[in-house]
Parts: C-alpha cells; structure tokens; sequence
C-alpha cells in the first residue's frame, strides 16, 4: 500500500495531545522536526486502545505511527510486541524505503523496542 492511500482512508489512531486515562507506552521520541508518542489505555492487564501523537509534518510517520497503534491494541501489557520491519512491509509499495525505515525506526525507538 502506499501511504498516500493509507491516508485517504482516514487516520484513526491520532490524537492532538495526550488523551486522560491513558498512560504512555515508551517515551516520545524525537529526531530532527519529527516526533512521536505512543498511549495506551490498559484493562485487564491488555492494551484495550492505543493513541498516538506525533508532529504532523511527515505522513509516512503518521502513516506508520497509525498502523502500529493498531497493532498494538489488545496485546498484553506491559508484554506488548511490534516489529518495525512488518510495518515497513505493509508500505512496501511506497518508494522511498529508507525514509520508511527511518520512521519505524523511530517508532521502535518510542515504543522501547530494538528493531530484529
């Protein structure tokens, strides 16, 4: 898919700021103008709903960042999993992998995940 497309359907994960009742899940990351933050709202020690903020000046960030708040919703917590190259991969169509890489990268790096 391509992020253009991705972002035709609408993003559904992003919030403008820090949602309440929810608790970060890593830290905000940040590399140059870019930036990212993951939260989770947790029940029954699983991720019920995960939000993220990020600045709005990279779509395939927002893109990558969306996809993997979605991934990450029901998982257990404080267990939760994402590899960074499957979330590359739903893009695969997209041209520029290195940028790709680059924001999943700092989505890992958010999150407090090593990429394999």
């Amino acid at each position: 898919m391509k992020v253009a497309d991705y972002h035709r359907q609408g993003l559904r994960r992003y919030v403008g700021a820090p949602p309440e009742g929810y608790r970060p899940l890593g830290t905000e990351a940040r590399r140059g103008a870019h930036r990212v933050a993951f939260f989770g709202r947790v029940a029954d020690g699983r991720l019920e709903d995960v939000r993220f903020t990020s600045s709005r000046r990279c779509r395939k960030l927002l893109a990558l960042a969306d996809l993997a708040a979605e991934r990450l919703q029901g998982q257990p917590f404080p267990d939760f999993r994402l590899d960074p190259a499957e979330l590359q991969a739903f893009f695969a169509e997209e041209r520029d992998q290195a940028k790709m890489a680059d924001r999943a990268d700092l989505i890992a790096e958010a999150l407090g995940l090593s990429r394999p």
